[in-house]
């Protein structure tokens, strides 16, 4: 055979023939999840969602939703946080454009337009899609729904704190700063603005540096709150809850909040909506046990959960050098309170609280680490919601795949593939000692058999005997 080579110029054909277009053999993980997805009827169902928010007859054809959606399930496989990326991904793999119904010749939709799908679909559309997720794994019976665990983490949201201005005058960082400056009679009234490097100097000087969200907002993202991150840093950001079942690793609830609400103040709605959630889903199940960290313990919480609701509360209690005084508590209070403590020192409270902090965690460790939500690159609460719903849909969607054909994402069979390598291995190292046991001298295969009528143990010969 001749060696090819590659031409430094190239002249692109002026018509290509259809069977001379380029084809994909496919990826066997996205072929699974399609061949689910069919199953399932979900692109009719997710067109006769989206209809009433498109106008009918009018205009040329939007995007498909059900590419849409896909698109966004890609973000979490392949772990981009970008719209950009996502685009970018889906029109350079066959193997994804096939997954998204793009036909050879045609372009994939870009990021504006998933801007745009994005921004005419309301929340409610999205938290929908999230529901007939669910329903998916209750056709699979993957939904038991009655011990559930919730935390939560941080967002970085798409505002630097360098931009926050203060509320009430609209002062930036810096105006502020020149400010305290003329108040402490550093500079005149009628001096020239202080240089960004005497800025600097003077702020690293003073003491008692903090900033409220009361006082500070970002003028590009108003939802935006100032929170202190999981590495200690201090960011713009939203807080992001879950609500799982513990026994799957089913997310039933994947709530969005601003970053300055307390988890106690929180935990009760997340509750609530897990709950609506699994009904809507078709399951019959009911939330009897909620396990939380002890950052959602709360008097007034535990007291809600253990009087107006079904929840059975474990929550851990933070240690405290004091005991509890309860003088200035109503009775209901002190009840709650101690029975959510007799529960958490029991042998199942320790139990659940030590799959709580792996599963829950693990939750968060697939959608916000290896699916790329940990960064939003969106503005406003509601946008973070329709994406980050999407994402927890997408790692219910991991649950059942992996359920079903033992690969949660298109990544895992890399896994798999290293397991099936170790196994050939085995059986073929296995095979080897086979074959050269049957060829040993039939009068060494004798010594080497112990009767089965021996009734006394015996020492094995040795092969020099």
């Amino acid at each position: 055979m001749a060696m090819g080579k590659r031409e430094t110029e190239q002249q692109q054909d002026l018509f290509i023939t259809y069977d001379r277009l380029p084809r994909s053999p496919g990826h066997v993980f996205y072929q699974k999840l399609n061949g689910l997805l069919g199953e399932a009827g979900f692109d009719r169902w997710v067109e006769n969602l989206c209809e009433p928010h498109y106008a009918g007859g009018l205009g040329r054809p939007s995007v498909p939703p059900g590419v849409y959606f896909r698109m966004l399930l890609v973000g979490y496989f392949e772990g981009i946080n970008s719209q950009r990326g996502i685009a970018w991904r889906c029109s350079d793999s066959l193997s994804l454009r096939e997954f998204l119904g793009i036909p050879p010749g045609e372009e994939s939709p870009d990021h504006s337009s998933l801007s745009y799908i994005r921004n005419r679909l309301p929340v409610e559309a999205h938290a929908a899609v999230f529901v007939r997720i669910l329903a998916l794994a209750e056709e699979k019976k993957l939904l038991k729904g009655q011990t559930v665990a919730v935390d939560s983490t941080t967002l970085e949201a798409n505002a630097a704190m360098k931009s926050i201005v203060r509320r009430d005058t609209g002062e930036d960082w810096n105006d502020y700063l020149a400010r305290l400056m003329q108040e402490q009679g550093l500079i005149a009234e009628g001096d020239e603005r202080p240089s960004d490097e005497e800025l600097r100097k003077f702020d690293k000087a003073r003491k008692n540096k903090k900033v409220s969200n009361d006082e500070w907002m970002s003028p590009t993202d108003p939802d935006s709150r100032i929170a202190r991150m999981k590495d200690g840093t201090t960011h713009l950001a939203y807080k992001a809850e879950h609500v799982i079942d513990l026994d799957t690793e089913i997310i039933l609830a994947a709530e969005i909040y601003n970053a300055d609400f307390h988890d106690a103040a929180t935990l009760e709605d997340s509750l609530h909506q897990a709950q609506i959630n699994q009904q809507e889903a078709g399951s019959e199940q009911e939330i009897k046990d909620a396990v939380a960290d002890k950052g959602y313990h709360s008097t007034e919480t535990i007291t809600n959960l253990d009087q107006y609701t079904t929840y059975r509360s474990y929550i851990a209690e933070p240690a405290s050098p004091h005991d509890r005084v309860w003088t200035d508590k109503r009775p209901e209070q002190k009840r709650a309170v101690c029975n959510n403590r007799r529960r958490m020192a029991g042998d199942r409270g320790k139990k659940l609280q030590r799959l709580r902090s792996e599963r829950v965690e693990r939750s968060f460790a697939h959608v916000c680490e290896t699916g790329g939500a940990r960064r939003t690159w969106l503005a406003g609460i509601d946008k973070v919601r329709k994406r980050y719903l999407m994402s927890a849909a997408a790692h219910n969607l991991g649950v059942v795949m992996r359920t079903l054909f033992k690969m949660g994402t298109p990544r895992g069979l890399q896994q798999f593939r290293t397991e099936l390598e170790e196994l050939v291995s085995s059986l073929h190292l296995a095979w080897l000692a086979v074959q050269r046991f049957s060829t040993l001298p039939a009068r060494l295969v004798d010594s080497l058999t112990i009767p089965r009528a021996a009734t006394t143990l015996e020492p094995t010969p040795t092969l020099a005997a």
